[in-house]
């Protein structure tokens, strides 16, 4: 299946990863069909669709030619809604795309912003950036999306849960009419409908999602736990389990502080923080 992907440097890219077959959705995108439409895609997470939008997007980008010319103004941008996402998505496109000699560069909250601003003005053939600093980038004119040929809008319910909606419009909004826009999201609600049929133009829907299969990447367990013995229990479990990182998610601010103190005593540091 990897024989679906044209671009010979893209093919080389997935071959040193080691890649024998594509996903699901990296097939879907590379089917006949699919040619330079945009895109409406539900599509999990650990599914592979940064890749699969990386491939979907190539013959767009460089048409007949294995290799990117010059950096100047982006021929790509991908809005992702957290910082630790878009990051992701820029490591994960910067071996895709290493071959085919791609700048990549990231706008993100919580970075350096002079770091980032002259990254933009050496010129990058793909950014990838948090709505509200790319909006902060173009408001201040260190981010130039005239020349823009893709938009791609990943995790596109998340930044709308988040209140991401003005963001994402102004950005639209200045970008070239005649680009690509390539939605992907785990589920479609009405707000995502609304904004396809807003910005989309004839876009190929692609679900991949079974519903009823859980996360392929992601092994599910559930305790019983007695509301009374909860931070005890988060405790136990990560003692059990000792593993360099965890996320834990809970539902109040007092419920972070709170189990932050039990991780504290416990001797397990770590941040909060309510999504």
């Amino acid at each position: 299946m990897v024989s679906l992907v044209q671009n010979p440097a893209l093919a080389r890219a997935l071959a040193e990863k080691g890649y024998e077959t594509l996903t699901p959705v990296q097939t879907a995108v590379l089917q006949d069909n699919v040619g330079e439409n945009d895109l409406l895609v539900s599509a999990q997470t650990g599914s592979g669709k940064t890749v699969a939008y990386g491939l979907a997007f190539a013959s767009t980008l460089l048409g007949a030619e294995e290799r990117f010319g010059h950096a100047n103004e982006p021929l790509a941008l991908i809005i992702a809604p957290t910082r630790e996402l878009a990051l992701q998505v820029q490591r994960e496109l910067i071996w895709l795309y290493g071959p085919a000699g791609a700048r990549i560069a990231s706008c993100v909250g919580g970075m350096d912003v002079r770091r980032e601003a002259r990254a933009l003005e050496m010129g990058a053939h793909i950014v990838v950036g948090t709505p509200g600093r790319l909006r902060d980038h173009l408001e201040r004119g260190r981010l130039d999306i005239s020349k823009l040929k893709v938009v791609v809008l990943d995790e596109a319910d998340e930044m709308l849960d988040l209140g991401f909606k003005e963001d994402l419009e102004l950005i639209l909004d200045a970008s070239p009419k005649e680009r690509r826009t390539m939605l992907f999201s785990a589920t479609l609600p009405r707000e995502i409908v609304r904004l396809a049929k807003s910005y989309q133009h004839d876009a190929v829907r692609i679900d991949t999602i079974d519903q009823s299969q859980p996360h392929g990447d992601i092994e599910y367990r559930a305790l019983r736990v007695a509301p009374n013995e909860i931070d005890l229990a988060v405790v136990n479990v990560l003692r059990f389990y000792d593993q360099p990182a965890a996320l834990v998610f809970c539902s109040t601010r007092e419920s972070v502080r709170r189990l932050h103190a039990s991780l504290a005593g416990a001797r397990l540091r770590g941040r909060g923080t309510v999504g």
